[in-house]
């Protein structure tokens, strides 16, 4: 039996929501360990926003492309809610932690203040979206 669209829609905003909630588990597990895990906090915080982000592009049938620029994902929710997108707009510094934490580069460390500071931005962003969902 073939589901309907809105069904199948709905089953894919799921599955983004759990995918973003793993990462934000993973990032405030890992936060109170230390230094060793810094960079992979600010990585999980980032991927739970951006997933959080796509769950909402998806449940509005706005397409996105490969990403993880916040930025882009927002301005792709500005015509759908101004206000949410606006009012996310201070979590376009995530991005950096999509990629560059995860590998050897010239960027500064990561600090304990980044880490929290990406969690909590991470949250934010969950809020802001469930809330809407």
């Amino acid at each position: 039996m073939k589901k309907p669209p809105e069904q199948v829609r709905e089953e894919f905003v799921r599955q983004w929501l759990l995918k973003a909630e793993e990462d934000l588990q993973a990032a405030k597990f890992l936060l109170p360990h230390g230094e060793t895990f810094l960079s992979t906090v600010c990585f999980h915080s980032q991927q739970a926003a951006e997933k959080y982000l796509k769950a909402f592009l998806i449940r509005h049938q706005v397409e996105f492309p490969k990403t993880h620029d916040i930025g882009e994902l927002l301005d792709l929710i500005h015509p759908v809610d101004r206000d949410l997108s606006d009012a996310l707009r201070d979590t376009v510094v995530l991005p950096d932690y999509g990629v560059d934490v995860r590998y050897l580069s010239d960027s500064p460390s990561v600090t304990v203040r980044d880490a929290q500071q990406a969690v909590q931005l991470a949250e934010k962003v969950r809020r802001s979206i469930l809330k809407l969902l």
